[in-house]
């Protein structure tokens, strides 16, 4: 039987204007794309291919998929003074 699985993706542009995503529970899945639309299109089949290709990710995360927090945010933190 199909399941919705879910997953974070990290987003983040680098210096040259590309946009890198990964997703930080699924080890050495990451790819790039000139917009935000073309990352977010190509993490969907990096995660397909990661699941895919290590059955034992893809079975764990179908028999136990494990529940995130809703909240996922980054802040950006000014140390003052530091020398």
């Amino acid at each position: 039987m199909a399941k919705d699985l879910q997953f974070k993706v990290l987003i983040e542009q680098d210096e040259d204007g590309i946009y890198v995503a990964s997703v930080p529970e699924l080890p050495g899945c990451y790819t790039q794309g000139k917009t935000l639309e073309g990352a977010r299109v190509r993490i969907k089949e990096a995660i397909k291919l990661v699941l895919e290709s290590d059955k034992d990710i893809k079975k764990e995360k179908l028999e136990s998929p494990k529940a995130s927090p809703h909240f996922f945010g980054i802040e950006e933190v000014t140390l003052q003074n530091y020398a």
